[in-house]
């Protein structure tokens, strides 16, 4: 028995469902509002836009690569998506506006960096600065309204299933089942593994290195705009702001959910959790009355030690 418990430690999920069951614990014992329905579906609502950017990074980061970018992508595809709106009245055409915009650049931030070979993390960065950039430009820095003032486009953000459960979680959940499924089942999710464990190994078995990264970048890139999408509908409006400091919060989660910086190891289960602790922690620390600034303190040593566990089991490979 003890054997048993000792193996099932070693495995990352486990350990973070441990600590997610005794966060869990430990806030509905010191807060009693913490444990309520309304509480509950309200966290996770608000970790499922998380939760849609941690996939697509999650995916991105196990092939190698990184995307520091979709934060600034996260407020871009709301301006399609509004303006669109409301010129036309039609929330389908502003949904593929915003996707369209997303494809866009997930396919130059792929090309620049698998294909022409510009590391990953500059060419997002400075994609990162000129979508701001532009987005300040063409707002002028205000708030774009939400004139069309459509139903469906509230009830996508803001909506409840059974009036209980908000329907970005169920969004969130059918895109995390989906893409656990590939990366465990389908060829492609080997592939990503493979080019991010070895890509010359990779290579050498006869994957298309470059065309499996530069697909990873498109879907992180993709994952984001609907991120983007459910956050404009949350807001009512394409914020100027909206998306800052998104990129870290998701950042933080692929890391605390065990996804290696290195590449080739890691799973969007883990992901998964390290969205929800992350989330729960934020709102357990906020009922607590804790400032917004130990907050912050509280998650950055929690970033510092995940990657530091990460390095550690590295070495003893």
């Amino acid at each position: 028995m003890g054997d048993r418990l000792r193996a099932l430690l070693k495995r990352n999920e486990a350990v973070l469902l441990l600590v997610f069951v005794l966060l869990i614990a430990f806030f509905a014992l010191t807060s009693e509002n913490f444990l309520t329905t309304r509480n509950i579906t309200n966290v996770l609502g608000q970790a499922s836009l998380a939760m849609i950017g941690a996939v697509g990074l999650g995916i991105l980061v196990i092939s190698g690569e990184i995307d520091v970018s979709i934060g600034s992508l996260v407020g871009a595809v709301a301006i399609p998506l509004v303006v669109v709106m409301n010129q036309t009245g039609s929330l389908e055409l502003g949904i593929i506006c915003a996707l369209l915009l997303a494809l866009v650049v997930g396919v130059i931030n792929g090309y620049l960096s698998a294909y022409v070979g510009i590391n990953s993390l500059i060419v997002t960065l400075g994609s990162l600065f000129v979508i701001r950039g532009a987005i300040y430009i063409y707002t002028g820095q205000k708030a774009i309204a939400d004139r069309a003032a459509l139903e469906s486009f509230y009830q996508i953000g803001n909506g409840r299933l059974l009036g209980t459960i908000p329907y970005p979680a169920i969004v969130a959940l059918v895109i995390l089942a989906i893409f656990i499924y590939m990366m465990r089942q389908r060829p492609f999710g080997r592939q990503l593994y493979a080019v991010g464990g070895n890509p010359e190994v990779a290579r050498l078995a006869g994957y298309n290195v470059k065309r499996t990264k530069f697909i990873a970048f498109v879907l992180c890139s993709l994952l984001a705009g609907i991120s983007g999408i459910l956050l404009s509908s949350r807001l009512g409006s394409a914020v100027h702001v909206s998306g800052l400091g998104y990129e870290f919060q998701v950042v933080a989660a692929v890391v605390l959910g065990g996804v290696s910086l290195a590449g080739g190891i890691g799973s969007l289960f883990g992901v998964a959790l390290g969205v929800l602790i992350l989330s729960f922690l934020s709102n357990g620390l906020g009922m607590l009355k804790l400032a917004t600034e130990w907050q912050q303190v509280i998650t950055g040593f929690i970033i510092i030690g995940a990657v530091g566990l990460d390095e550690l089991r590295r070495r003893r490979r």
